[in-house]
């Protein structure tokens, strides 16, 4: 009897090791994927703000010519 409790205790502590050991891999994969995880968005805002700045110069533009026509007709 005592020989099975010791061998159970014996396969407790090395399955908690190693399930400890897999969850301190799995952290480190997800850091790793953190670290780099803000860059591709970042540049996704970065392309937005340049359309968006791009496409009101060229609404101004039209806007500005539009009314200039619209004033030498009247």
């Amino acid at each position: 009897m005592t020989y099975l409790i010791a061998t159970l205790h014996t396969l407790g502590i090395r399955l908690t090791h190693k399930s400890l050991e897999l969850s301190d891999r799995a952290k480190k994969t997800l850091r790793e994927r953190d670290n780099e995880a803000g860059s591709l968005t970042m540049e996704n805002v970065l392309w937005a703000v340049a359309i968006i700045v791009i496409v009101g110069i060229a609404v101004g533009a039209i806007t500005a010519y539009v009314r200039s026509k619209s004033n030498s007709l009247k």
